[in-house]
């Protein structure tokens, strides 16, 4: 999965980013559980990107939600 970008979160319905949080947090949780039981991850940058997509998801969420109050 590529990196989520400003452009693309923006288009996003609020549905939409709320569904693709809870499919990256889930996949982060399966991440986070491989490496406890002593696995491996192909892939251990992928932690990272996963955070900081759920962190822009949930930022844009934010900001959409203060833009509607004021």
């Amino acid at each position: 999965m590529a990196i989520l970008r400003k452009r693309e979160i923006g288009q996003m319905l609020p549905e939409e980013r709320e569904k693709k949080v809870s499919e990256l947090r889930a996949e982060l949780t399966t991440i986070r559980t491989q490496v406890k039981s002593g696995g491996t991850v192909d892939n251990p940058a992928r932690v990272r990107e996963l955070r900081r997509a759920i962190a822009r998801l949930l930022t844009a969420q934010n900001l959409k939600a203060q833009t509607e109050k004021a």
